[in-house]
């Protein structure tokens, strides 16, 4: 079982950015799909960026694109978030979760088999 564990968060100011970790537990971590999602108060868990096996394919939800780049390191089991250009409706609980396979929608939280517990990034105006 992977086990995610995030990082990173915190409070920025709009334009400003900030970038977030989420190390893996398992040397599986390779066999798998890397995601991140994110959920404001009151909200869905929104898919942000996704990024395949071996990191040669990233793919971004429109409110990101351009500003947030999703990378992995298998070597140290780890997933990256950069995010740049931050503005107010970014703020949310941002998570990783990992998937071993899809079925059908990459962007649904049903396709993701592990989750982490999430870390809080508050942009202010």
């Amino acid at each position: 079982q992977v086990q995610l564990v995030e990082s990173g968060g915190g409070l920025a100011q709009a334009g400003g950015s900030l970038r977030l970790s989420c190390a893996a537990s398992d040397r599986t971590f390779s066999t798998h799909a890397m995601a991140w999602f994110r959920q404001a108060p009151g909200k869905e868990r929104d898919f942000v960026a996704v990024i395949t096996l071996s990191g040669g394919v990233t793919y971004y939800a429109n409110s990101v694109k351009g500003r947030f780049t999703i990378s992995r390191d298998n070597a140290k089991n780890t997933v990256y978030l950069q995010m740049n250009s931050l503005e107010p409706e970014d703020t949310a609980v941002y998570y990783c979760a990992a998937s071993s396979g899809y079925s059908g929608n990459i962007e649904g939280v049903d396709e993701y088999d592990y989750w982490g517990q999430g870390t809080q990034v508050t942009v202010s105006s």
